[in-house]
């Protein structure tokens, strides 16, 4: 069974970067479309990114756009989430998590949201 654990979390002050991983283990990544998403307590969860099992789809969030950059290394079982520019509202829980759906079905309209879901990282951005 897939597993899926995230890392790379933490407290960052504002306008710093940080790269998040989401690393598979118990088979590979490489057939499946990944996102990151992230919640507040008390709030929705909401998708951060998204990209292909090829990596020749990406889509990322309005409101990351352009300081976030998703990537993915299928050999290293991996997906990268790196941040920059951080704001004080990308305070968050972040989730990494696998479908094999497309991304827009995934990520943009989630018609087919993800069936394997990590456990989460803190990211805390704050001075």
């Amino acid at each position: 069974q897939l597993q899926l654990v995230e890392s790379g979390g933490g407290l960052v002050q504002p306008g710093r970067s940080l790269r998040l991983s989401c690393t598979a283990s118990g088979g590979s990544l490489e057939h499946y479309t990944i996102g990151w998403f992230r919640q507040v307590p008390g709030k929705e969860r909401e998708d951060v990114s998204c990209i292909s099992s090829n990596g020749g789809t990406v889509h990322h969030a309005k409101s990351v756009k352009g300081r976030f950059t998703t990537s993915r290394d299928n050999a290293k079982n991996t997906v990268y989430l790196e941040m920059n520019s951080l704001k004080p509202e990308d305070t968050a829980v972040y989730y990494c998590a696998a479908g094999l759906s497309d991304v827009q079905a995934m990520c943009v309209t989630m018609v087919y949201p993800p069936h394997m879901w990590g456990q989460g990282t803190q990211v805390t951005v704050s001075s």
